[in-house]
C-alpha cells in the first residue's frame, strides 16, 4: 500500500469508529440480560397440567402452551413437601434444613427463615441491575411491630383466638421481603396471619375462612380483600408492574415473582370459575390459576417483552388431594397430614398422577414438581428433559443467566442448569436430597431413590430398614428393592447421612 493512501484509510477508520463503538456498547437483544418471571403455584400437583398428565380433568391451556413454547422438566424436586422450606430453597440455593427451621412450615409472626448473611435470588438480581418485585405469598418469616414490645399474640401458632392483639398496624415490618432483595412487595407473609404487606407497611388483610384479625387494635381500619379476589388482584398488580416497566426507559431488566395462594385450601374459587371442570372445586381453582397465568403471558406478548423474558413455572410441593371430583366435599379439608377428604370416585382427577403420595410426605407426589421454562431463542421449544433438578438450582442458574458468579460462599446446594435448559444432554446435578414435612429424608441419584434417614418407620416388622426404588420404571414407588440391592442401599444411606447428619440428625 502506498503512503499517500494512508490519510484516506485513516479518515475511513475514524468515520466508522463511532459506529463500531456504538454497536459494541449496544449488544444485540439476545445478548442483553433477560427479564425473569418466576411463577410459583401453591400445592399444585405434578399431574394437574395437561402437558404432564394426558388424563387430567383440568383444562390448563395457558400452561400447556407455555410448555409447548419451552422446555418441560420431568424430574424436578421442591425439594421438601411443604411450603416454607421449598420457598427457602428457591430463594437461597440451599437445602432448608441448613436453616434454623429444620422441619415444617413457618408459623405466625416467626422471624425470618433466611439468615441476613445469605445471598437471596432477588438480592443477586438486584446486584445485576434488576428491578425486583413480588406479588402473593412470602411465608419465610417477617418481624411485626407490637405496641408493648412483646412478641405478637399468636406467635409460633397457626391459629390464635386473639391473633395480633398487640400489633402496631401503623409501624413498618422488618426482616421481610424488602430486606431480602425485593424492591417492591405486595402480598402476605403467612396466610394464617392474614396481614397484607405493601413493601414494609401493613396495608390490608385477607378475608380468610379459617383465620381472624378482629382482636388486633384498629383492625377495623384495615381494608379486607376476600380470598377469592386475591388471585385476580395480584394478577392486576403484576400486569401494572409490567406495564410500568415497559414505559420506563432506564434499560434495567426486571424480576417478577408471582406467587399466588392457589390451589391451596380453602379453595376460594371465584364464581366465574365454579363448576368449570370435572375435577370439582380443586380442579376449578387450578383452571382459574391457569387463566390468570395466561393473562400475564398475554401481557408480556402485548408489551413486546416475550422474546427477552425467561419464564419459569413450578409448584412449592405436591397437591394434598389424591383424587378430586365434583362429588368430593372439600369444605372441611384441613391443612394437616391425614386430614384431607378421600374421594371414592375412582374415575376422578388425580392431581399427582402418576406419582404416589401427597403434600407432607416424602413420596414423589409430595416432592416432585412440574417445571416449565420458556425463553424464546435460547430454550428449545417443545422439548422435554428428564435431567435431575431442584428448586435450589434457580440461584446458580439465574446467576449464569444474569452474569453473576456465586463463588464458594453462596448457594452451596445450587447447580447451574442453564446448559440443560438450553438443550444439553450431559447431566449436571449428581443427586438431590428430599425431605418430608418432618424429619424423614431421602436421596435420589440417577434412577435410584433411597429413603431411610431420620424418622423412618417400617410398615411391617420384617420390612427392610429403608426403602429403595427404581424411579425409571416405578415412579409410583410400589416396589421396594432394598433387599435385592443392599449395596446400592448402603451406599446411598451413607451418602445421605454424610449430607444431612451435621445439620439435622
Amino acid at each position: 500500500m502506498k503512503n499517500d493512501h494512508l490519510p484516506v484509510l485513516i479518515r475511513l477508520i475514524c468515520s466508522l469508529l463511532p459506529f463500531c463503538i456504538l454497536n459494541a456498547c449496544s449488544p444485540a437483544a439476545e445478548d442483553t440480560a433477560p427479564n425473569i418471571v418466576i411463577i410459583l403455584a401453591d400445592d399444585l400437583g405434578y399431574g394437574d397440567l395437561g402437558c404432564y398428565n394426558p388424563g387430567s380433568l383440568v383444562p390448563t391451556p395457558n400452561l400447556d402452551q407455555l410448555a409447548a413454547e419451552g422446555m418441560r422438566m420431568t424430574q424436578t424436586y421442591c425439594p421438601v413437601s411443604v411450603c416454607s422450606p421449598s420457598r427457602y430453597a428457591l430463594m437461597t440455593g440451599q437445602y432448608p434444613w441448613r436453616s434454623w427451621n429444620k422441619t415444617g412450615v413457618m408459623r405466625n409472626y416467626e422471624r425470618s427463615m433466611i439468615d441476613s448473611a445469605l445471598l437471596t435470588l432477588p438480592e443477586m438480581l438486584q446486584k445485576q441491575g434488576y428491578t425486583t418485585a413480588g406479588f402473593g405469598k412470602w411465608h419465610l418469616g417477617t418481624t411485626f411491630p407490637t405496641l408493648d414490645g412483646e412478641l405478637p399474640v399468636g406467635h409460633g401458632q397457626f391459629k390464635a383466638e386473639k391473633n395480633g392483639a398487640n400489633l402496631d398496624l401503623n409501624a413498618p415490618v422488618s426482616d421481610g421481603p424488602l430486606d431480602h432483595g425485593f424492591s417492591h412487595w405486595y402480598g402476605f407473609s403467612c396466610a394464617s396471619e392474614c396481614w397484607i404487606l405493601q413493601d414494609r407497611n401493613i396495608s390490608g388483610a385477607i378475608g380468610h375462612d379459617l383465620y381472624s384479625i378482629e382482636a388486633a387494635p384498629n383492625s377495623e381500619q384495615v381494608g379486607i380483600i376476600p380470598l377469592e379476589d386475591f388471585l385476580p388482584h395480584i394478577t392486576n398488580l403484576s400486569i401494572d408492574f409490567l406495564e410500568e416497566r415497559a414505559k420506563t426507559k432506564d434499560g434495567e431488566p426486571f424480576f417478577l415473582y408471582f406467587a399466588p395462594y392457589v390451589p391451596h385450601i380453602p379453595l376460594a374459587v371465584s364464581p366465574d370459575f365454579r363448576g368449570r371442570t370435572e375435577a370439582g372445586l380443586y380442579g376449578d381453582y387450578v383452571h382459574e390459576l391457569d387463566h390468570y397465568i395466561g393473562r400475564l403471558m398475554e401481557t408480556l406478548d402485548r408489551l413486546g417483552m416475550k422474546k427477552n423474558t425467561l419464564v419459569l413455572f413450578a409448584s412449592d410441593n405436591g397437591s394434598q388431594f389424591e383424587r378430586t371430583s365434583k362429588a368430593l366435599d372439600v369444605s372441611q379439608a384441613s391443612n394437616s397430614p391425614g386430614q384431607s377428604p378421600v374421594d371414592t370416585d375412582t374415575t376422578g382427577h388425580q392431581p399427582n398422577w402418576p406419582l404416589s403420595g401427597t403434600k407432607w410426605g416424602i413420596q414423589e407426589g409430595g416432592v416432585r414438581t412440574p417445571f416449565i421454562a420458556r425463553w424464546p431463542g435460547r430454550i428449545p421449544a417443545g422439548k422435554q428433559s428428564g435431567q435431575l433438578m431442584a428448586l435450589t438450582d434457580m440461584l446458580a442458574t439465574l446467576g449464569a443467566v444474569s452474569g453473576y458468579s456465586l463463588g464458594e460462599t453462596h448457594g452451596k446446594d445450587s447447580y447451574n442448569l442453564l446448559p440443560v435448559l438450553e438443550g444439553a444432554e450431559t447431566p449436571v446435578r449428581p443427586e438431590v436430597v428430599v425431605q418430608s414435612s418432618g424429619k424423614l429424608f431421602g436421596i435420589i441419584q440417577g434412577k435410584w431413590k433411597y429413603v431411610g434417614v431420620g424418622n423412618y418407620k417400617k410398615t411391617q416388622p420384617d420390612d427392610p430398614p429403608g426403602a429403595l426404588y427404581d424411579l425409571s420404571v416405578d415412579p409410583a414407588e410400589k416396589i421396594n428393592l432394598y433387599n435385592e440391592n443392599p449395596e446400592i442401599a448402603r451406599r446411598l444411606h451413607e451418602r445421605l447421612r454424610e449430607l444431612v447428619a451435621a445439620d439435622v440428625l
